[in-house]
């Protein structure tokens, strides 16, 4: 599997550290997180073939609180359904 850097799915270092450093709590996090999708427009800027068939990395171990579960229930609102595996 080819390995292709997409900072656009990523949060950003201020949004982590108010997460992560100064704890601002899950629920604020993801609000951000999905306003920060909507500005970037990411269903608009990245082909769905890029996504088809890949896999997202993240440093969480569990989808719960991680990013890349909110970015594929983002992407599949705007895309349509699409198969997820949480590995």
């Amino acid at each position: 599997m080819d390995y292709i850097h997409l900072p656009v799915l990523a949060p950003t270092q201020e949004l982590l550290d108010e997460y992560k450093k100064r704890g601002s709590g899950w629920a604020s996090y993801e609000a951000e997180f999905l306003n920060l999708m909507t500005r970037r427009a990411i269903e608009k800027n990245i082909p769905p073939e890029v996504i088809e068939d890949g896999c997202l990395l993240c440093s969480e171990d569990k989808p719960y609180h991680c990013h890349r579960r909110l970015v594929v229930e983002y992407l599949q609102h705007h895309w349509g359904q699409f198969i997820i595996c949480h590995l």
